[in-house]
C-alpha cells in the first residue's frame, strides 16, 4: 500500500487507510511524515474532546456512553485511548478498552488504543498524529481518553478543546486532585457513579477547590452521571457543546488552538531532542558520565553539557 494510496483512502474515510495511517505515524517513517504533511491541511473540523481522570473511575463507561449518544444522533465519532505504558517495553498496559466493544463492528465509529511510550505528560508525538489523521478523515467528534490525574496530564490540554474531568465519590482522589493543581485543567466536571455514597461531599469539596482557581469568564460546570446506565450523559454532552459555543465567541477557539499548538510543538521538539541524545550517547558512555558524577570529578551541569554535546555540534 503506497503512501498516495493511504492518503486517499484517509480522506475518503476508509478505516483501514486511516489504521494503515496511524501505523504509519507511530513508525516515524518518512512514509509516515509525507502521509501527515499531505492531511493536515484539511484538519481543524473536528470538535475535539478530551476525557481524562484517575484508574477506575470509569472513563471508558463515558466514554461508551458518549459514543452511543453521539452515533443515535447521527455524528461520526472516533475514539483514541491512551494507555500508559512501560518506559522499558513502551507497551500498552491496558489495550482496547472492553467498555468499548460493543462499537466495534459499527461503520460510524473508530477506535484506537495507544501507549504513551513513557511520554512523561500522558499523550506521545503519535497520539497528536493519530487525532490529526482522524481529524482529516472527516469525524464529527474526537474523544481522546487519557489515564493518569496529576500536572502532567495538562497536555490534554494541547490536543483537544474541551477538557472533561472525571472523579467517583469515596476515592480520595479529589483532594489528589485539589493537591495536584488538577482543578485549572478542566472544562467540564464529571461525577461519575453519582449513585454511590458520597457523591453531594465530593461535589462540594470540586465547589470548594474551584473557588481556589483564579476565575475566568468560564467557571467549569460539575455534571452527575451514572455512565454504565446512561444516567447523565445527555446532560454531560450538552455541557460539551456549550463549551464549544462559549470557544466560538471573540476568537477564543484560535486562541485556544493556537496556545495548544505552540505547546505541542514545544514538546514534540523536546521529546525528539531526547531522542537523539538517547541515540547518540551509548549506554556505556552515560555510565561513564554517571560515574564521574558519582566520583565528584565533575558536577551534574557540565554532565548534561557532555551529553548534549553531540547535538550542539551538528546544529553549528
Amino acid at each position: 500500500m503506497t503512501a498516495q494510496e493511504i492518503i486517499d483512502g484517509v480522506r475518503a474515510g476508509t478505516c483501514r487507510h486511516i489504521g494503515r495511517a496511524i501505523s504509519l505515524a507511530e513508525s516515524g517513517s518518512a512514509d509516515g511524515r509525507q502521509v501527515l504533511a499531505a492531511l493536515h491541511p484539511a484538519t481543524g473540523r473536528a470538535l475535539r474532546v478530551g476525557l481524562t481522570g484517575p484508574p477506575g473511575v470509569g472513563k471508558s463507561s463515558l466514554v461508551s456512553a458518549l459514543v452511543g449518544l453521539l452515533r443515535a444522533a447521527g455524528q461520526t465519532v472516533a475514539v483514541v485511548s491512551v494507555d500508559p505504558s512501560s518506559p522499558f517495553t513502551r507497551g500498552a498496559v491496558l489495550g482496547d478498552r472492553i467498555r468499548l466493544a460493543e462499537h466495534f463492528v459499527d461503520p460510524g465509529v473508530f477506535i484506537r488504543s495507544m501507549a504513551t511510550r513513557g511520554h512523561l505528560g500522558g499523550l506521545s508525538e503519535a497520539t497528536a498524529d493519530a487525532v490529526l489523521i482522524l481529524d482529516s478523515a472527516g469525524f464529527d467528534v474526537i474523544l481522546v481518553e487519557t489515564v493518569g490525574a496529576g500536572q502532567n496530564e495538562i497536555e490534554i490540554q494541547a490536543l483537544t478543546e474541551t477538557v472533561v474531568l472525571a472523579l467517583m465519590p469515596g476515592s480520595g482522589d479529589s483532594i489528589q486532585a485539589i493537591k495536584a493543581g488538577l482543578m485549572e485543567i478542566p472544562d467540564v466536571i464529571v461525577v461519575n457513579k453519582a449513585d454511590r455514597p458520597g457523591a453531594d461531599l465530593l461535589r462540594a469539596e470540586i465547589e470548594s477547590a474551584l473557588t481556589l482557581v483564579p476565575g475566568g469568564p468560564w467557571k467549569p460546570p460539575i455534571v452527575e452521571t451514572v455512565a454504565i446506565e446512561g444516567r447523565g450523559t445527555r446532560e454531560l454532552w450538552e455541557t460539551v457543546t456549550a463549551h464549544r459555543a462559549f470557544l466560538d465567541t471573540d476568537g477564543r477557539l484560535e486562541a485556544r488552538r493556537r496556545d495548544g499548538l505552540a505547546r505541542q510543538l514545544r514538546q514534540v521538539a523536546l521529546d525528539r531532542v531526547a531522542r537523539a541524545i538517547e541515540a547518540k550517547v551509548p549506554p556505556e558512555a552515560l555510565a561513564q558520565i554517571v560515574e564521574r558524577v558519582m566520583a565528584r570529578e565533575i558536577d551534574p551541569a557540565t554532565a548534561a553539557d557532555q551529553l548534549t554535546g553531540p547535538l550542539r555540534r551538528e546544529s553549528s
